[in-house]
């Protein structure tokens, strides 16, 4: 067996706004293996500035995964702990390689074109009327669930868009989530929270920014508005740190990236212990290609997950690698009737 990797970089359509800053181009990493003429192919979806595998040494370790590729995914899997998104990346390679089409990694309705997951329509950071068209564009387009992303511009402005939706949909006409990336201070939080509640808001991802669990454990037992975890999750690999976190927090959902969190044996592992909490969850992908996006709706599928998934970025990119995949109305699907660019 022979393995190569190699980065490409994709460039946004739009500049997309975020509390952390304007995203324009985003680095990824890709596998590649090769054995007796078959080939697989894994993403690792790095996010420069959130992964908590962005070190120096990154390119360095993907190079010493290819150069002990004979050790296999298990030993790869585990060496690399520290580095999720290369986990990922090599799960998915071999799952590829292993699969009779390399592209189909979890053969399924969903792979044969026969059904489709649900997924909510993200609306980025911006000024009010940038927001207000990708609103608009959205529920034109179908979608039923609409994310948006707060805390970047001016709170009130974010409370009047809100009053904007809901003045034209109910609750159970459009569903709302909302991602705070860590953006409100621990002081100003809960008052926050009890503004935004008036909306009828589903969930809220990441009030506060990481590492202050009973700041968050504080707001979950309070909150007029139920709380998901999402950056919380990077970062902790132990199966006993994990089981420690949701118990001191326990939180209402938590969001799984693959990507972030140790592919698809790490998510798994999150899925397991929230279950035991009666903890909701959904998959969300984190700004991969379409190689990465691909690999998470097709395992997603598998889990039968309730409600709308985050995994509408496929469109996001100017130079994107062409896929089946596609989003009609608020649902994301594998269209048979396309396929795959060549990937370089």
């Amino acid at each position: 067996m022979k393995a190569s990797y190699f980065k490409h970089i994709l460039n946004f359509k739009e500049p997309s706004g975020t509390s952390r800053g304007v995203l324009r181009q985003k680095e990824t990493w890709f596998i590649k293996l090769n054995k007796n003429e078959q080939w697989g192919i894994g993403e690792c979806g790095l996010l420069k500035g959130l992964s908590c595998d962005d070190r120096p040494d990154y390119e360095d370790k993907l190079k010493w995964v290819c150069e002990h590729i004979h050790l296999g995914k298990e030993v790869l899997y585990e060496e690399m702990k520290a580095f999720p998104s290369i986990q990922m990346g090599i799960e998915t390679a071999f799952i590829s390689l292993n699969a009779k089409d390399p592209f189909k990694l979890f053969p399924s309705k969903f792979t044969e074109f026969e059904d489709t997951l649900q997924i909510n329509g993200l609306i980025w950071m911006g000024d009010q009327s940038f927001m207000l068209d990708q609103l608009e564009q959205k529920l034109v387009s179908g979608f039923k669930c609409i994310k948006m992303k707060v805390g970047a511009i001016d709170f009130e402005k974010e409370l009047f868009i809100l009053k904007k939706i809901r003045e034209r949909f109910s609750k159970n006409e459009i569903t709302i989530r909302l991602d705070a990336n860590g953006a409100f201070g621990s002081k100003e939080a809960l008052s926050r929270l009890e503004q935004l509640a008036s909306f009828d808001i589903h969930s809220i991802e990441q009030p506060i920014k990481p590492g202050q669990w009973n700041v968050m454990a504080s707001l979950c037992e309070s909150t007029p508005l139920p709380i998901a975890l999402d950056e919380e999750l990077i970062g902790v690999f132990d199966f006993e740190e994990k089981k420690l976190l949701l118990d001191s927090i326990k939180p209402h959902f938590i969001i799984l990236k693959p990507s972030f969190i140790g592919g698809f044996t790490g998510s798994q592992e999150w899925i397991n212990l929230a279950k035991k909490e009666n903890i909701g969850w959904w998959i969300t992908s984190a700004l991969e290609s379409n190689i990465g996006l691909n690999a998470i709706s097709q395992w997603a599928y598998t889990l039968n997950p309730n409600g709308p998934q985050g995994l509408g970025t496929g469109s996001l990119y100017s130079n994107n690698v062409d896929s089946p995949l596609e989003v009609k109305k608020g649902f994301i699907r594998y269209n048979n009737e396309k396929t795959w660019s060549e990937i370089k």
